[in-house]
C-alpha cells in the first residue's frame, strides 16, 4: 500500500510539472516532490475520500472554506484559526458563523500529512488541495495544484465581514468584491460562482426573496414560479432558518454545468447568482449562457479561476509559518476565548 501511494504521488507530481499552470512565480507545482512526495496521496486518498463517504456535502463545504479564506488577506489558512486572547477568529464573522464547516476534515488531513512528513506541508496548501480534489471527486475537473504557500499568524475578522460576497449582493457589489481582491469581475466571478453547483443554502439566507423582496412584501419577480412554490414549502415564514435547500435543483451532488442551465431558466433562489444573468445589461449574462450550453468551457474557465484565486497574496519564503496545528499559531498557549462546546455547536451547524 505504501509503495502504491508513493507511485501515485510521483505520477501526480509529473503530471503537474508537464501540464504547467498560470501560477505566480513564487508558487511551485512540484514544491513537495522531494520534501513530501506522499503528501497529496495521504491527504486525498486516506482522509478526503473517507469524509466523502460519510458526508455528501463536505466537498461543497471545503471549497467554500477555501474561497472564504482566500478572499481575506489571501490564501493563508487564516480562516482555520480559533479565537484566542490575541486572535479574533474569522470563523465568527457574519458570512462564516454557523455556516462555515469542514474544519475537522482539514484537521484530519493535517494530522495524516504531519505523520508522513512533519513540519513540511502548510495548512494553506492542505485547504487548497482539499478544495481542488473535492471538485474532482464530485465529477468536476482536476486542477493542477500549485503549492508552497505558508500559514498566517493572524486572522482578520473585520475584513471577513467586509470582503466576502453576500447572498443578496447586486451585480455591481459582486464585481467590486472580485476586483478588490485582484480577480476578474467577469470570467472569474461567473466561473467561481459555478461552485454552487453542488452546494446547499440555509433558508435564512434567501427567505427574503421568497416573501419580501427588496421590502416590497412580494417575492422576487425573476424567480421561477414553480421553484418559488417548492421553496416556500421548504422554507415557510417563521420556520427553521437552518433548513437546507439544494443550489442545483437537478444534480445537487454532482459538479457539472447544470447550475448554469437552471439559472438561465430563472430557476435559482440565491439572489446574487441570479443577478449575474438577470441584471439588465449584465456583461456576465452571455458567460452564464455559454457555460450552461458548454460544460467543457465552464470546466476550463473554472480551473483557471481556481488557480488564480489560489494565488492571491500567498505567504512564501520566510513569511508566516508552517503551523503544526491548523487551529492555532505555533507556540501559542493563549486560552481560547470561546469554549470547546460552543465551537462544536458552531462547526456542526447546518450550512452549505
Amino acid at each position: 500500500m505504501a509503495s502504491l501511494r508513493y507511485l501515485l504521488a510521483a505520477a501526480l507530481v509529473v503530471a503537474f510539472v508537464l501540464e504547467g499552470s498560470p501560477s505566480q512565480a513564487q508558487l511551485s507545482p512540484s514544491f513537495y516532490s522531494s520534501t513530501c512526495p506522499a503528501a497529496l496521496v495521504v491527504a486525498f486518498e486516506d482522509v478526503l475520500k473517507k469524509a466523502f463517504s460519510s458526508d455528501i456535502r463536505i466537498g461543497a463545504s471545503l471549497i467554500r472554506l477555501h474561497f472564504h479564506d482566500c478572499f481575506v488577506d489571501g490564501c493563508d489558512a487564516s480562516i482555520l484559526l480559533d479565537s484566542t486572547n490575541t486572535i479574533d477568529s474569522e470563523k465568527f464573522a457574519a458570512p462564516n458563523n454557523n455556516s462555515a464547516r469542514g474544519f475537522e476534515v482539514i484537521d484530519n488531513m493535517k494530522a495524516a500529512v504531519e505523520k508522513a512528513c512533519p513540519r513540511v506541508v502548510s495548512c494553506a496548501d492542505i485547504l487548497t488541495i482539499a478544495a481542488e480534489r473535492s471538485v474532482a471527486l464530485s465529477g468536476g475537473p482536476s486542477t493542477n495544484t500549485i503549492d508552497s504557500r505558508r500559514d498566517s499568524r493572524t486572522a482578520n475578522r473585520a475584513l471577513a465581514n467586509q470582503n466576502l460576497p453576500g447572498p443578496s449582493d447586486t451585480l455591481d457589489v459582486l464585481k467590486s468584491s472580485f476586483r478588490n481582491v485582484g480577480l476578474n469581475d467577469k470570467f472569474d466571478l461567473v466561473a467561481l460562482s459555478g461552485a454552487h453547483t453542488f452546494g446547499r443554502a440555509q433558508c435564512q439566507f434567501f427567505r427574503g426573496r421568497l416573501y419580501d423582496f427588496n421590502n416590497t412584501g412580494k417575492p422576487d419577480p425573476t424567480l421561477d414560479r414553480t421553484l418559488l412554490k417548492q421553496l416556500r414549502e421548504l422554507c415557510p415564514q417563521g420556520g427553521n432558518g437552518g433548513v437546507l435547500a439544494n443550489f442545483d435543483v437537478t444534480t445537487p451532488d454532482v459538479f457539472d454545468n447544470k447550475y448554469f442551465s437552471n439559472r438561465a431558466q430563472c430557476q435559482f433562489f440565491r439572489q446574487s447568482d441570479q443577478e449575474l444573468f438577470s441584471t439588465p445589461g449584465a456583461d456576465t449574462a452571455a458567460i452564464v449562457e455559454d457555460f450552461g450550453r458548454n460544460q467543457t468551457a465552464f470546466f476550463k474557465n473554472f480551473v483557471t479561476s481556481m488557480i488564480r484565486m489560489g494565488n492571491l497574496k500567498p505567504l512564501t519564503g520566510n513569511q508566516g509559518e508552517i503551523r503544526l496545528n491548523c487551529r492555532r499559531v505555533n507556540g501559542n498557549s493563549n486560552i481560547a476565548t470561546r469554549s470547546s462546546s460552543s465551537r462544536r455547536v458552531i462547526w456542526s451547524a447546518l450550512s452549505k
